[in-house]
């Protein structure tokens, strides 16, 4: 028992002095001790609950606005919150917020790219989402989607979503303009990756509102892109792209039937209602029957055309029993009447899956 006891009493010498060093009247004292904080915050629990004090005074070496001290300061707050729902609600309720909106724009990438993380840290607790949008702070992150470096684009990403959590958000995300820049991130990572799943999930929220559907397909590849997610992405990732693609055709048949056709999304979504997450199967089978649903009269593909198709798409889809009823959704689908949607079935289905495409 000595042995425990005498780390304990060590850690509380240690965390006595750091907290003697934070409250110091010298800079450099400060930003010592903001360091040593960050270092041994990074991993331990038990170093976050004992060092929590220093909160107090590490916000106040933010509003020195200060470089130094305030990247100091940023980093150890960052760490004191992460995994601590208590740090984080502290740490807005004592005033960061306007200093690490003050670092958000800083010409200074580095001290914007660390105000964008604890940005991000800060809105994963549900209690501080309110305080930070009403904050101000959504204009900010929207900016550094499009202009910030590649982590802080990141960051802002992540952040943003968090905050648009709260539906009330969604009017005031919309008209900053965030498809874009999300579709520019979208386009340029990999899409199986956890950066494609918010991208798709924060989009999914956006096109609830006729703003965001607009927006989405007016971007150009915008539907594209979320086609291309359809097929590459992970589970959640294509979850999220069905579920985009649903709301657009739910909400206006006649106007957007024909632009996710024209993408050829037919193939991925016969694969999701066989290899999809079960929320996944639901939208890809509503979706299908919308699409092969048309108020207007247009000509049916030929039969052997169809069946062409048909044996091209399933011929690269696993699922042993079901590939049968993959087969029979797409072999009743034939008011698929489209020029130029058969060109991109035909295409999609001649050439295979993508290299990247998960098996």
């Amino acid at each position: 028992m000595a042995a425990p006891e005498a780390g304990l009493a060590g850690d509380l010498d240690e965390v006595s002095k750091i907290m003697d060093r934070i409250r110091s009247e010298d800079e450099a004292c400060r930003i010592a001790a903001a360091r040593e904080i960050r270092r041994l915050t990074k991993t331990s629990s038990r170093h976050r609950r004992q060092l929590a004090g220093a909160i107090v005074p590490l916000v106040s070496m933010l509003r020195s606005l200060s470089s130094d001290s305030g990247e100091a300061a940023i980093l150890a707050l960052v760490n004191l919150a992460v995994k601590d729902e208590r740090n984080k609600t502290k740490i807005v309720e004592v005033g960061a917020l306007e200093p690490l909106l003050h670092f958000l724009q800083s010409t200074n990438s580095s001290l914007q790219e660390y105000a964008t993380a604890a940005l991000l840290t800060l809105s994963a607790s549900f209690p501080n989402r309110p305080s930070i949008s009403a904050s101000g702070a959504l204009p900010l992150l929207i900016k550094i989607l499009v202009d910030g470096n590649p982590q802080a684009k990141i960051d802002a990403l992540m952040a943003v979503y968090n905050l648009s959590t709260i539906s009330e958000n969604l009017g005031i995300i919309l008209p900053l303009h965030p498809i874009p820049p999300l579709l520019c991130l979208l386009k340029s990572c990999r899409k199986s990756s956890k950066i494609a799943e918010k991208c798709s999930a924060l989009l999914e929220l956006l096109v609830s509102l006729e703003e965001g559907r607009a927006a989405l397909t007016a971007a150009e590849g915008g539907v594209l892109t979320i086609v291309e997610v359809l097929e590459e992405g992970s589970l959640r990732s294509r979850e999220h792209a069905v579920g985009i693609l649903l709301t657009l055709c739910e909400s206006d048949q006649c106007r957007y039937r024909d632009i996710i056709l024209k993408e050829g999304a037919i193939p991925g979504l016969l694969e999701l209602t066989v290899q999809g997450t079960p929320k996944s199967q639901v939208k890809a089978h509503l979706l299908l029957q919308l699409l092969r649903s048309s108020r207007s009269k247009r000509s049916e593909l030929q039969a052997g055309t169809f069946d062409s198709i048909v044996c091209n798409i399933v011929s690269k889809m696993d699922g042993g029993e079901q590939m049968g009823k993959a087969k029979k959704m797409l072999a009743d689908m034939i008011k698929v009447s489209m020029e130029q949607s058969l060109r991109h079935l035909q295409q999609r289905a001649f050439v295979g899956s993508s290299p990247n495409k998960p098996p």
